[in-house]
């Protein structure tokens, strides 16, 4: 098996130096597969056409994305559709609404962002392309970051306007003057609706269902604000009545939301982004006078977004046997993560109250090990002031030594990594800094009284030029320590360690989809024998790439199971067959259900049996996994013995070199002999023994007369279907 085992590692080496397999998967940090978008809007409308509700993902960082409804009008699933608007100018779009503007039955386009409103034209009724109207909007004078949505709000047949402002918290509605087809707006017919504090995010809606447009208003505070319509279709009259929204929008500081039958039970749901990016969603299951708002996670939960600036790192911090996630956070805050799961599939549940005493500057990043040979992981933080922090874990708490890294800073924007760099058996570290260096700080102590010294020139002249985010794994195979940094600009650079010297590597990562301020953590998320990739980021999400040069796909169990009996029990088999798609460990061996064993031998002595019947169950272990187990049914005895056994089965000299005599006695019928070595491989066999007293000279030889190795050996005598066992053993 360690032969096999050789072959397949140097082949594997040949295979990483390539471009991996990378696979991204939301499952792992977002279930819903929705990514958590910085100052998130959501806007409903049955963009496609099929008949449910679609909505546009607004944000600051990107145009809209278009979120489709997969799934119908009752039992909605959203996934990311088409990117529409990718050719947007992302500054005028931070939120945007389908409407039909000009009556021609086809939804336009109408954004707001940084640089104010805008019209878009769909030009395409067959697939959305969208041409900007220039200056549409120009004349209400509205400040940066307006908001739009768009209604029948006089009853006349055509599209009226609101606007949410940013400075000042405004809300005003701007009447159309013009008709259905030929849309006009102007600022001396606009009516001030109120203020509701910073940022006003409103959208039209007939919430209470009474035939009129209603207001419904997020904004820049937590909770909601919703102006019911007391007025008529055609005379509307809005009056501040928040206490239907009650107790919503309190998770964040932050909200701008719309409201839509999603579930199509004819009560209107709310969906809401967040500063932070994380979207909620509530179901009415009341009425429209008594709502009872229920949360629904299934949507669009279960993202993990720590606000910004996420730098995960990977320990098994809480010892139970998988890896838990540390991160830092842009506030400088310390976010800890324990996986819930287990080692191949790993779900994550926030529990960071043991870190909440850490409080140094903002943009803070974390790392973590055993530095004092205790058993509990250390810590140390770097942050925006470039100095080192480092707190013992006293089990209970966490104790702060000032005195560890005193009057050491790294030029800003630190971010430590342990590593055991040198192989020496203690933690190393090694730190990035704003302006894309590493700098290696060896501990020069022992693994239990660590002394971190500076080892000046150890990276050469790496420098990724601004806010290097260090990570390190074997990634070429060869045995050493490789390094993948992430930079502010949302850039990836592996290089690989080879004769003392660190080399460029553009290909291994190549096509990996990063945002700003990229920290790269190399792990074996799904423990299937190679290192997947996790990227944290300026929105402070975290984005997973499995890497699927290994798998759990195909593990091959152990072939051909066998059992032989002499004084002893011993039961045998052969290796897998070729093409599993993890690396092979060992085999493990059950006795009646029990782990008795794990081994690299193709063989398993039992001496000491009860009588009766055992099952003798064997699996091949790989990194990714167990495979189906093979078994054998074993029958022992009370004295441990079998009948109808040969008078007596023995060999002389045992031990023996070069050659050793193997004497048996044949009841009747013929026998055959047999030799194996240690892997359960036939070496020698000796056919058509008939029965009376029989001696055979084996020379250590194989059959084809190639001297063997010192070593165990077993002779099995098979008559009558019965098989009987013995040991020797070959000295040279």
């Amino acid at each position: 098996m360690k032969a096999m085992s050789i072959i397949i590692s140097i082949l594997m080496l040949a295979t990483v130096l390539m471009a991996q397999p990378w696979t991204m998967d939301n499952s792992i940090f977002n279930p819903t597969g929705i990514p958590s978008l910085t100052f998130s809007q959501v806007r409903f409308n049955d963009v496609d056409g099929d008949g449910d509700y679609d909505f546009w993902l607004g944000n600051t960082r990107r145009a809209p994305l278009f979120v489709e409804n997969t799934g119908s009008p009752s039992e909605p699933f959203y996934s990311i559709g088409t990117d529409h608007l990718s050719e947007l100018n992302y500054l005028g779009c931070e939120v945007a609404v389908s409407k039909d503007l000009n009556g021609d039955g086809i939804l336009d386009l109408i954004t707001g962002g940084y640089s104010g409103l805008h019209y878009y034209v769909d030009t395409n009724p067959d697939y959305p392309s969208y041409a900007e109207v220039p200056g549409f909007f120009s004349s209400l004078n509205l400040s940066p970051y307006p908001v739009p949505d768009l209604a029948d709000v006089d009853n006349d047949g055509d599209l009226d306007l609101i606007v949410g402002l940013s400075e000042d918290g405004a809300v005003r509605v701007y009447k159309n003057t013009g008709s259905a087809i030929a849309p006009q707006f102007s600022s001396d017919d606009m009516e001030y609706i109120g203020d509701i504090g910073l940022y006003a995010y409103p959208v039209f809606s007939d919430y209470d269902a009474d035939g009129d447009i209603d207001i419904f208003c997020g904004r820049d505070l937590h909770g909601f604000v919703y102006y019911q319509n007391n007025g008529s279709a055609t005379e509307p009259l809005w009056e501040e009545n928040s206490d239907l929204f009650s107790g919503l929008g309190n998770e964040a500081y932050w909200n701008s939301g719309d409201l839509a039958d999603i579930n199509g039970d004819g009560l209107l749901d709310l969906v809401y982004g967040t500063a932070d990016g994380p979207l909620f969603c509530y179901t009415n299951a009341g009425s429209v006078t008594e709502p009872v708002w229920t949360e629904n996670t299934s949507l669009f939960g279960g993202t993990i977004d720590v606000g910004g600036a996420s730098s995960p790192f990977f320990i098994d911090f809480d010892g139970d046997g998988d890896l838990d996630m540390l991160t830092g956070t842009q506030m400088g805050y310390i976010k800890y993560f324990e996986n819930t799961g287990n080692i191949h599939n790993p779900a994550w549940e926030e529990d960071s109250d043991f870190f909440s005493g850490i409080d140094h500057s903002i943009y803070a990043s974390v790392t973590a090990a055993d530095v004092t040979g205790d058993g509990l992981p250390d810590l140390v933080v770097g942050d925006l002031s470039g100095g080192l922090f480092y707190y013992k874990n006293l089990g209970e708490s966490l104790s702060y030594n000032s005195f560890m890294f005193m009057g050491q800073s790294f030029g800003g924007w630190s971010c430590p990594r342990f590593v055991d760099m040198d192989f020496d058996g203690d933690w190393d570290l090694v730190v990035g800094n704003e302006d894309g260096n590493l700098f290696y700080l060896e501990n020069v102590g022992t693994a239990s009284s660590p002394n971190w010294q500076e080892q000046s020139g150890f990276f050469g002249a790496i420098d990724v030029s601004s806010s290097g985010s260090p990570t390190f794994a074997d990634i070429d195979g060869d045995g050493d320590l490789d390094l993948l940094v992430g930079s502010s600009w949302g850039d990836l650079y592996c290089y690989l360690f080879d004769d003392d010297q660190w080399t460029l590597n553009a290909t291994i990562f190549s096509g990996i989809e990063t945002d700003q301020n990229a920290a790269p953590a190399l792990v074996d998320m799904d423990h299937d024998g190679d290192y997947d990739l996790v990227l944290g980021d300026y929105d402070g999400t975290f984005k997973f790439f499995r890497n699927e040069l290994y798998s759990a796909d195909v593990l091959n169990p152990p072939l051909s199971i066998g059992y032989e009996y002499s004084e002893f029990h011993m039961v045998f088999w052969e290796d897998p067959a070729e093409g599993s798609t993890s690396p092979f460990e060992h085999f493990n061996v059950y006795l009646d259900g029990d782990l008795v064993a794990s081994t690299e031998d193709n063989f398993r002595f039992f001496e000491e049996l009860e009588p009766g019947t055992h099952i003798v169950a064997v699996t091949a272990q790989y990194v990714a996994g167990e495979s189906t187990p093979v078994d054998v049914e074993i029958l022992a005895s009370a004295n441990n013995d079998l009948v109808n056994a040969p008078v007596h089965l023995s060999n002389y000299p045992n031990p023996f070199n070069p050659s050793t005599t193997i004497s048996f006695n044949i009841p009747s019928g013929d026998a055959r002999l047999m030799i194996f070595n240690v892997r359960g491989q036939l070496i020698r066999q000796y056919n058509g023994l008939n029965s009376g007293d029989k001696q055979v000279v084996w020379d250590g030889a194989d059959s084809h007369g190639n001297p063997q190795s010192s070593g165990l050996y077993f002779y099995t005598l098979e008559n009558n279907g019965n098989r009987f066992s013995k040991k020797m053993m070959m000295l040279k």
